[in-house]
């Protein structure tokens, strides 16, 4: 790399990817939010969702209520 870019590089603090690699490598990682009930939270709102679906389902659904009025002769 020309010295002239190589400068201005390192005065921006732009790191190379194995720079930012090793340094990101050494931080201790902690699981966030999603890496501690994302998979709970998943499986509740699938749960959710199907039991709402299954409930209007069935007792919104008029098969077998629906029965004809009986003919009025006038």
């Amino acid at each position: 790399m020309f010295p002239l870019a190589k400068n201005s590089l390192s005065r921006l603090g732009v790191r190379s990817i194995p720079q930012t690699m090793v340094r990101q490598s050494h931080q201790k990682w902690a699981p966030n939010f999603h890496d501690k009930y994302g998979n709970a939270v998943l499986a509740s709102g699938a749960t959710f969702c199907v039991a709402v679906w299954a409930y209007t389902a069935r007792n919104l659904s008029p098969v077998g209520r629906v029965t004809p009025k009986e003919w009025r002769e006038q």
